[in-house]
């Protein structure tokens, strides 16, 4: 076969993602948060843009939308009057003032010896940590310089739960010293607060806080000693069988282990809470309900107006100063609508939303319908990416609590007669049955199945047992405890 070199035509349709349209899609699933600190970044970058005041807020100006140079450099006709009228902002403007009402002086001594200190109660307390909490309490025992420095390799290799993740061998090669001498500070550091920290295991961890609590009962002792396994799996009949005991006896003394704490180190060690605001609310008057869109910190951007001046004079500038703030100029404008056009998305798609889960706005969480993206997508004509992007990580206040966007979208579970129930609503029922239940015999997933038949809701075994892990709720075999009503079950959180 002959090889030749050939030339075709071909005709194709590519979708082409400029910068400002994968900017623009960016924006939409930005959380506010995320949005302001964008907002910040190109109010940094870009020159032509700037942070309107109170009273104008948010005006990127008329004459920004129109006002922009052509390809021959000549501003356009509705500019092109006005032009001859105004002087060139370049220049008008005064440098040397602009500059010389700047230019501060230097401090002098006495200026800093007269500032007044920040108020007190403006100064943010230094948290305390686990680690510090237990070098405060070393020092505090009065130790020589050789027990302080294993004490502080000690509390070095403690995790974030208060377990010590070396060996006495280790630290003692770490700090040249005998594993008998780090064995008697580690005894000194397991006896301060919190009570059993620098435990290396779970077994020590409980014993040193029933030490540290005076608990002296024999059967607790074995229970933690020899039978945590049977204790984690609910076999109250195995540890009285082994340790030749009443049932009883092993409730009892299975309540006192279960008051201590496995993880002594998270009272310090814990992370602070991240506090959701929302990015739309939405409040009932009457019997509609009102959304905003919640705005509060964000800047209202607008152009700069130096450089609208400057551009209805461009004759004056050279053509590199000419295309600086042509090029700004469109970006600003484009950024400015790429925001005005994400809440306005935002608004339709939590509007849309509202209509479909009125009911669950009304009466609750039973009362929340199944709903898709594409639903949605098809009542605001919009695609279901956008529908996706717009509510990734936006949360809504609503009558009946704060919520992801997301959570409103879930799938449906039959019925009998033909309808369907939203999953979460599902969820709550056998959150329900279960805090109901027998603690002396609780329900099985099968058990569940067959009362949510009966409540009109047709759900297989498999799917109870996974609804059932979502929730945080044990097996009916863990969840048997005779004589104790269950109080603790974890309810239902959207967020």
């Amino acid at each position: 076969m002959a090889l030749e070199i050939r030339q075709n035509l071909k005709l194709t349709q590519t979708l082409i993602m400029t910068q400002k349209l994968q900017q623009a899609i960016k924006l939409l699933q930005l959380s506010r948060l995320e949005l302001l600190g964008e907002i910040h970044q190109v109010l940094e970058t870009n020159p032509i843009l700037e942070e309107s005041q109170i009273e104008d807020r948010g005006e990127a100006g008329p004459e920004a939308e129109s006002l922009s140079l052509s390809k021959e450099g000549e501003p356009l006709e509705s500019e092109a009057s006005n032009g001859s009228e105004a002087k060139s902002a370049a220049e008008e403007w005064d440098w040397d003032s602009y500059l010389q009402d700047r230019l501060m002086p230097a401090p002098t001594a006495g200026e800093f010896e007269e500032r007044e200190a920040a108020p007190f109660e403006n100064l943010n307390a230094q948290k305390t940590t686990l680690k510090s909490h237990l070098i405060w309490q070393l020092r505090m025992a009065e130790l020589d310089e050789e027990a302080e420095a294993i004490g502080a390799m000690i509390i070095g290799n403690l995790d974030r739960d208060g377990y010590l993740r070396a060996t006495v061998e280790e630290i003692a090669a770490g700090v040249n010293v005998s594993p008998e001498r780090v064995a008697e500070v580690l005894a000194i550091i397991q006896s301060l607060d919190p009570p059993g920290v620098a435990a290396r295991d779970l077994k020590e961890c409980l014993l040193l806080q029933l030490k540290a609590s005076g608990q002296e009962d024999p059967l607790v002792i074995a229970i933690v000693e020899h039978h945590l396994h049977n204790l984690g799996n609910k076999n109250y009949q195995a540890i009285a069988r082994d340790l030749k005991v009443s049932m009883e006896k092993v409730f009892l003394a299975s309540e006192i282990i279960f008051k201590l704490d496995p993880k002594p180190g998270r009272e310090y060690d814990a992370e602070d809470a991240d506090y959701i605001n929302p990015d739309v609310h939405v409040q009932k008057v009457g019997n509609e309900y009102i959304i905003s869109l919640n705005e509060d910190g964000l800047p209202k951007l607008r152009v700069n107006s130096f450089y609208l001046e400057a551009l209805r004079n461009p004759e004056s500038l050279p053509d590199n100063v000419k295309s600086y703030i042509q090029k700004h100029l469109d970006n600003a404008l484009w950024f400015i609508r790429s925001i005005h056009q994400r809440q306005k998305t935002l608004y339709k798609v939590t509007e849309s939303i509202i209509r479909f889960q009125k009911d669950f706005l009304d009466q609750g969480l039973a009362h929340l319908k199944p709903l898709t993206l594409r639903q949605v997508a098809e009542d605001v004509q919009m695609h279901e990416s956008t529908i996706s992007r717009v509510t990734t990580n936006k949360y809504i206040h609503t009558p009946q609590g704060v919520f992801d966007l997301k959570y409103f979208f879930n799938s449906g579970i039959n019925q009998i007669l033909g309808d369907q129930i939203a999953s979460e609503s599902v969820k709550e029922k056998i959150r329900q049955l279960v805090q109901g239940e027998n603690p002396e015999n609780p329900l099985s997933d099968q058990e569940i199945a067959d009362l949510l038949r009966r409540d009109n809701v047709i759900i297989a075994r498999r799917t109870v047992a996974k609804y059932r892990g979502m929730l945080g709720v044990l097996p009916s075999s863990k969840r048997k405890r005779p004589g104790y009503r269950r109080k603790d079950l974890p309810e239902t959180s959207p967020s």
